[in-house]
């Protein structure tokens, strides 16, 4: 009798008075300082930019992307990984990968459009930020972890950064700021589109490569190393263009199949008698 009047007032409890689950207390040292620090990466970018530092300022985002890559991978690697970190380097990834772009491509060559320019900076913060939270949902349900649906933002944020470096003089006159826009424009239209972007997530770092690989990775480096400018120039609208390229092979793939497979019937019919000629 006890039983059932215990189940009879459990199943009348109401749902708010059901015991919700205990969050941990407290946050994974190594990631957190890695994300922290690449949040600071984004405020710095933001304030030598306000100065009208451009040189330094635009570093600080490529700085960024290797702490952004790196706190996510060592944090797997540890088994560290949190919900926490995740909210943490995602609100990280608005001031770096948003706000700071945003800003240093309008004080490099967007105020002089006026209105239009910060306009478009904001479209780029607001896209940024879509990008993000149509991320987390993503991850939270799964799906092919090869690509990326839609430009990540640290590829993104990587065009102006690039182009600002590459050219840290600035512009100051509005019919030279006019093309300077498609840097913003273009990059946030590709962040909330459908289009895929190789994540690079699926190479295993454990497996046996071949030296070659470390050849290329020298060479790499050594262009960064010598020629940074036209190097990170190279890479970052390399990296936009191989979406584009890897629909154009994979549309031509399957164009010359369905050639192959329309002559097939064809070569495999029988010869026709010559009296029916």
């Amino acid at each position: 009798m006890l039983n059932h009047q215990e189940g009879r007032l459990r199943f009348l409890r109401r749902a708010t008075d059901r015991p919700r689950p205990r969050f941990r207390r407290g946050v994974y040292l190594l990631p957190s300082l890695l994300t922290m620090a690449h949040m600071f990466c984004g405020y710095a970018c933001v304030v030598y930019a306000m100065r009208g530092e451009y040189d330094t300022a635009a570093p600080f985002i490529g700085f960024a992307i290797v702490l952004d890559v790196l706190d996510g991978r060592i944090a797997r690697m540890t088994g560290t990984a949190s919900a926490f970190g995740a909210e943490f380097d995602s609100l990280a990834d608005i001031i770096s990968f948003g706000m700071a772009p945003a800003i240093l491509s309008f004080q490099w060559g967007l105020s002089s459009l006026g209105r239009l320019g910060w306009a478009a900076g904001f479209l780029y913060v607001a896209a940024a930020a879509m990008r993000l939270a149509r991320f987390n949902i993503q991850t939270a349900g799964g799906g092919d972890k090869r690509y990326f649906v839609g430009m990540p933002s640290p590829a993104a944020a990587a065009i102006p950064a690039a182009t600002v470096f590459a050219y840290p003089w600035g512009l100051y006159d509005y019919r030279e700021a006019l093309p300077a826009l498609a840097m913003v424009l273009v990059p946030a239209v590709l962040m909330v589109s459908t289009i895929r972007f190789r994540s690079f997530k699926n190479l295993d770092s454990k497996n046996r490569r071949p030296y070659t690989v470390l050849l290329f990775v020298a060479a790499a480096i050594m262009l960064i190393a010598t020629h940074p400018r036209i190097a990170l120039v190279v890479l970052a609208y390399g990296y936009l263009s191989s979406a584009f390229i890897g629909m154009a092979v994979t549309r031509f793939r399957h164009r010359g199949g369905h050639g192959a497979d329309a002559e097939q019937p064809a070569a495999d019919d029988p010869p026709r008698d010559s009296a029916a000629r």
